[in-house]
């Protein structure tokens, strides 16, 4: 196996989870090209180490490689465009989509570089950016196994990748991991504003249910980081968590197994999101909840 010093990725968005990332990668002594429209972002990484490009084009010509990570399905298609038309694919490389994207789209987006001779690999990440951060990200892959399995070495340095199905399994993965996410963090909040109104402590009531059946890592890492300091940071934006939970349902429909739990949830993440502040933390429903309980207990004492 050749050694990591001579390997290269080109790396297209460089935002909150994209930035820890490449940091991973570059200290574990692979080359970063990188591109994103922010250029703050690509401050960082030219700062960390890492080369920085005017196009995103230019920055995937520079390794066989590629990474995505960007907001969606539409976003990706549109920068595969882009690179296909600059001549930037080249044939025998890859691309692997870390985006949150629609599996279904996923499909198509892989048999059309599979015509160019380019592997797709679709490999989202669950773990946040503290995940990102610590190399402890979940890493969702979707395609060919062996395929998955040579890339250990890009793999490593990030976090755990597990090879969980063909082409857009990854991508339903991380759509269905982020419902159930989605799903328990609401109700963990909605549970905690009800013991409210009974005089018992958010923290020691966290406590309890970490400690029973009902704990989930809303309740054992969301909750006690983020909420009960009140910091509401977790570093993952509550429109891209709504967005997560659409993939979720519209797959459901598409295969013909709607959930009326699942609708249920998109509804509440999506009316909530309405009511929150532009590029709120996903956590700040926690406060929004609460909030609104705290408004209800006052109402009803003063009628």
């Amino acid at each position: 196996m050749t050694d990591n010093n001579t390997r290269s990725v080109s790396f297209i968005g460089l935002g909150n989870m994209g930035t820890p990332m490449t940091e991973r990668l570059l200290a574990a002594g692979i080359g970063v090209h990188g591109f994103d429209l922010s250029q703050e972002a690509a401050a960082r990484l030219k700062e960390a180490g890492g080369y920085v490009y005017p196009s995103a084009s230019e920055a995937a010509a520079a390794s066989e490689t590629i990474i995505l990570m960007l907001p969606n399905s539409a976003v990706v298609a549109s920068v595969l465009s882009e690179l296909r038309e600059a001549g930037a694919l080249r044939a025998g490389g890859s691309v692997i989509d870390m985006s949150s994207s629609e599996p279904l789209r996923t499909i198509e987006l892989a048999e059309e570089l599979a015509d160019l001779g380019v592997l797709f690999v679709d490999a989202p990440v669950s773990g946040g950016v503290m995940g990102a951060k610590s190399g402890n990200l979940s890493i969702m892959c979707g395609g060919n196994a062996e395929s998955v399995k040579d890339l250990h070495w890009l793999w490593a340095p990030m976090g755990k990748a597990y090879a969980v199905g063909p082409t857009g399994a990854g991508h339903a993965a991380k759509a269905l991991n982020n419902l159930l996410s989605a799903s328990h963090f609401l109700l963990t909040s909605e549970a905690v504003a009800l013991t409210t109104r009974l005089g018992i402590d958010p923290g020691t009531f966290i406590d309890v249910i970490n400690h029973s059946s009902g704990r989930s890592g809303s309740s054992e890492v969301k909750w006690p980081k983020f909420v009960l300091t009140e910091t509401y940071n977790s570093g993952f934006d509550a429109r891209l968590m709504v967005k997560d939970v659409a993939i979720a349902v519209n797959l459901a429909k598409a295969l013909g197994l709607r959930s009326a739990t699942a609708e249920a949830v998109a509804d509440s993440w999506s009316q909530i999101l309405d009511e929150l502040p532009p590029n709120a933390d996903h956590t700040e429903v926690a406060r929004y909840v609460l909030e609104r309980a705290t408004l209800s207990t006052t109402r009803a004492t003063t009628e």
